[in-house]
């Protein structure tokens, strides 16, 4: 389930994409001006997106989103439409006809619902900013269809928590990963941390 409630469109006059806000009641609304620099994947572009973050999640949760979808930038990647569509993929990415290219969980979703993504979509990727190592440890015993293709991602100890330290309401943002590093400044803020690459179900 979700609070981010995104549109993609464009924001004039820079031609960026951008992303408007259906709001829900007390969200609070972060702006990001984000470059990513992904070498790893050859992805180089800047966005601009518009968070909403509803009261029932934490800012570890949101940023690790957002570094998700910083991650796994590709055409026509987007948030869910928010916590009335508590089916959808967190992040995703559709084809011309509907089918699911991408499902991107946050945090320790369950069984059940990693089960269906792996049916629906052509990659499933898990990113956990909490108690990772129990997470994947519980999540690698369950029978998930094709759990040894579902990638499972985690960061530094307390890397996620100290981005937040310096979240503000209008955040610049530039995300840089090269083997399989992570350099991160947010708001003049520099962090780094590794991250570890995964499968559920490893050797099978």
């Amino acid at each position: 389930m979700t609070g981010i409630e995104v549109l993609v469109g464009h924001l004039p006059p820079e031609g960026t994409a951008a992303y408007e806000i259906r709001m829900t009641p007390k969200s609070t609304v972060y702006h990001f001006a984000v470059q990513i620099s992904d070498v790893d994947r050859g992805v180089y572009c800047e966005e601009k997106l518009a968070v909403a973050l509803h009261p029932s999640e934490s800012s570890e949760f949101m940023m690790t989103r957002l570094i998700g979808w910083c991650l796994e930038h590709q055409e026509g990647i987007a948030f869910s439409r928010g916590i009335g569509s508590p089916d959808e993929p967190t992040i995703s990415t559709r084809a011309l006809d509907g089918t699911l290219g991408l499902w991107v969980e946050i945090g320790a979703p369950s069984p059940e619902r990693l089960h269906r993504a792996a049916k629906a979509s052509k990659r499933v990727a898990i990113y956990c900013h909490r108690a990772a190592e129990q997470v994947y440890q519980q999540l690698s015993k369950e029978p998930i269809f094709r759990g040894n293709q579902i990638s499972f991602y985690s960061f530094g100890e307390g890397f996620i928590s100290q981005l937040c330290s310096s979240l503000d309401r209008r955040n610049e943002l530039t995300v840089s990963r090269a083997d399989s590093m992570l350099y991160v400044v947010l708001n003049g803020v520099d962090l780094t941390s590794a991250v570890s690459e995964r499968r559920l179900h490893e050797g099978t």
